[in-house]
């Protein structure tokens, strides 16, 4: 199973944490989660919930459709 969607959500937020110049530690206090579990995040080896995710997107102060705009985006880079 190849998990494009994880891997494009993972990217997503490491983008986004990234431009906003946070840590994974800083973005892990903001979204009250734990630091280990934004790295698996983003190294695609936690399946993200939809429950953890908004908190994440909020804490990177960027907008749904924002961000889902990425995901498709990363989505289809991966597809091709």
């Amino acid at each position: 199973m190849e998990r494009k969607l994880v891997q494009a959500v993972a990217s997503t937020i490491r983008h986004f944490r990234k431009l906003a110049e946070i840590s994974q530690e800083a973005l892990a206090d903001k979204a009250d989660l734990d630091r280990t579990y934004i790295s698996g995040i983003e190294r695609g080896v936690r399946n993200i919930t939809l429950d953890s995710l908004e908190p994440i997107i909020t804490a990177l102060n960027v907008d749904v459709q924002t961000f889902f705009s990425k995901v498709s985006e990363e989505f289809n880079e991966l597809s091709h």
